[in-house]
């Protein structure tokens, strides 16, 4: 059974119920337990657990430390297309969008590599595609990772959910980690925000992670995208998907990540949820406490103060100098972003403010850090 089948297992309505019925009782029992279930974990994302911010900060903070010690990660992506065949309401690439379209070609790819490498010691590259099968399949990303794995130490996607077979080529050409966004997991409104294309089809998409995992990616990232849906559900979700994925293929590692909504080219769908940053903070909380192993990644969707003051209490991964739009490092300028950029600092700016903190920036992927330190 894969998990699109023990999906249907539950039912959105009843989880959300017994999420808001959590007691203050409840959430000082999870935060008192060593190992948490997924109904303590639905206690500290409730509304009950907002009045218990400052303990699980805590908590999140000594698990982090325990785990990763003062340390955070750098990764920076890298667009190689906007290009795509979906129509999905909240993103700048929307096939409906009338943008100039581009996919970079191997030349503009080193340019783009070259100017990376001059903004900081960046080990662990990001590549980034929209999802246009046709003209940038699993055969162009093959050819993106040979280019750039000489200049790297990991390499990870964040693609067009592929076949079994590609997703073991990749990992044969160099690649180290995927990352794919659900984006939510309430599947009777998921083509709402998904009208057309294959992003439209809810099972292939989420079916995507069992085939990231039979085909031994080595880590794996999960995401929902916060605004289309009841957040405390959709990340309760995300956690009965992570436990699955632990069990059943459990020598893969996990990355989870929570991106907010944010301004993007197309001005007709706005946000259905706000998540304030008190909310954001807690869910963060929540899942430090409930694995204490898993990567936690805060992107430049989120400002930099907010970025600065997570920095140690959860999150383990922060991008850096990001640009949102295929060759918006070195080859174009002002192009069509997927998103709005919220923390527009230089890589220097945010190592200096991480350092301020007491923290060290790890240059490198995680698991390749720790793997060279066993070694």
């Amino acid at each position: 059974m894969d998990f699109t089948e023990l999906i249907n297992e539950y039912n959105w309505d009843a989880i959300q119920s017994r999420i808001y019925a959590k007691t203050a009782g409840d959430v000082e029992a999870a935060l008192r337990k060593d190992k948490r279930s997924i109904e303590d974990f639905m206690a500290l994302v409730s509304p009950a657990a907002g009045a218990y911010l400052e303990p699980m900060a805590a908590l999140s903070r000594r698990y982090t430390q325990q785990r990763f010690g003062n340390t955070v990660q750098f990764y920076i992506p890298l667009y190689l297309t906007n290009s795509c065949v979906n129509h999905c309401v909240y993103c700048g690439f929307n096939h409906n969008n009338d943008i100039r379209r581009i996919i970079l070609n191997d030349e503009q790819i080193l340019r783009e590599v070259e100017a990376i490498k001059r903004t900081g010691n960046f080990q662990h590259i990001l590549l980034v595609t929209g999802e246009n099968p046709r003209e940038a399949g699993a055969a162009y990303i093959e050819n993106a990772i040979r280019l750039v794995k000489s200049c790297f130490s990991s390499i990870s996607i964040e693609v067009q959910p592929l076949k079994e077979s590609e997703y073991k080529q990749l990992t044969e050409a160099g690649l180290n980690a995927v990352y794919c966004y659900q984006e939510t997991y309430r599947k009777e409104r998921y083509k709402i925000y998904h009208p057309k294309g294959m992003k439209s089809k809810f099972d292939w998409r989420l079916n995507g992670f069992d085939r990231m995992g039979k085909a031994g990616v080595h880590k794996i990232g999960l995401g929902v995208l916060i605004g289309l849906e009841d957040w405390r559900t959709d990340v309760t979700f995300m956690a009965l998907h992570l436990r699955y994925l632990q069990k059943t293929y459990w020598q893969t590692r996990y990355s989870v990540s929570f991106p907010r909504m944010r301004p993007h080219e197309g001005k007709d769908f706005q946000a259905n949820v706000i998540m304030n940053d008190k909310e954001l903070a807690q869910l963060i909380f929540a899942y430090r406490i409930f694995d204490r192993d898993i990567e936690i990644a805060l992107s430049t969707r989120e400002d930099k103060a907010f970025r600065d003051n997570m920095t140690g209490l959860g999150v383990t991964s922060l991008s850096a100098g990001s640009k949102t739009d295929p060759g918006g490092y070195a080859v174009y300028r002002n192009e069509l972003e997927q998103f709005a950029i919220n923390d527009n600092r230089n890589p220097d700016e945010v190592l200096s403010a991480v350092k301020k903190r007491g923290y060290e920036v790890v240059w490198k992927d995680w698991d390749l850090r720790l793997q060279s330190e066993r070694n």
